[in-house]
């Protein structure tokens, strides 16, 4: 374990994997794998540079790959200086990258490395409304910051919000959902009514004194009217 900067992901680190969860009792970790080439990314001697939340006993460290083993099709780390699960448990979620070489592409389909991204127009309906400042790598999904004139605003990195990306154009084009960007409207607490005209209520007032009027009338007709 050795230390490193605490300026972890820069433009030219790559993110590669995170590690899930301790395997067996000897310091092993599950890896979710971010890179189509693990052959040539996780090799002994490999050393990534950890993110991890600040605070923590490994924020601001690197670790060293011993071996990459696969277990049921699942890739499973051995890391220097990770002798037990204990160990392995306190690197649970942790990302991993690697120093490469700015220039390198991406060779998949719909992804881009961090240094690709950093500093593209986002545009909105043909509009710029700021600037990918950096990214944010949470376990469910990645993170846009976009730089507004308004302050940072964090995009999910999903195909339905952000439809296109174009590195030689340098733009990001994205659709937001209402409320995403902006704070919606307030909807009035009541519906106020609208004013009844005075002819109403005079038409109103008349009908029920009609009725009125209509329910005093006597019925003089005798019980035993044979016309009834």
């Amino acid at each position: 374990m050795n230390s490193a900067d605490d300026n972890t992901q820069t433009r030219n680190q790559l993110r590669v994997g995170r590690l899930t969860k301790a395997h067996g009792l000897k310091g092993a970790i599950k890896l979710e794998l971010f890179t189509d080439d693990p052959g040539r990314r996780f090799v002994p001697g490999a050393v990534f540079t950890l993110q991890v939340p600040t605070g923590t006993p490994w924020h601001g460290k690197t670790l060293e790959l011993v071996e990459l083993r696969w277990y049921n099709q699942h890739a499973v780390g051995f890391f220097k200086d990770v002798p037990d699960r204990t160990t392995a448990e306190g690197l649970a979620k942790a990302i991993l990258w690697i120093e490469s070489d700015a220039a390198e592409q991406s060779g998949e389909e719909d992804a881009w490395y961090d240094h690709q991204l950093i500093g593209l127009a986002v545009m909105r309906e043909g509009e710029k409304i700021g600037t990918i400042s950096r990214l944010e790598h949470m376990p469910a999904q990645d993170l846009l910051i976009v730089k507004t004139p308004a302050g940072d605003v964090m995009i999910p990195f999903v195909k339905a919000i952000v439809p296109a990306v174009d590195v030689k154009a340098g733009t990001v084009t994205i659709t937001p959902p209402p409320g995403l960007l902006e704070e919606l409207p307030e909807e009035p607490d009541e519906v106020e009514s609208a004013p009844v005209p005075a002819e109403a209520v005079a038409a109103v007032t008349v009908t029920a004194d009609e009725a009125d009027a209509a329910a005093t009338v006597v019925d003089d007709t005798p019980d035993d009217d044979p016309r009834v």
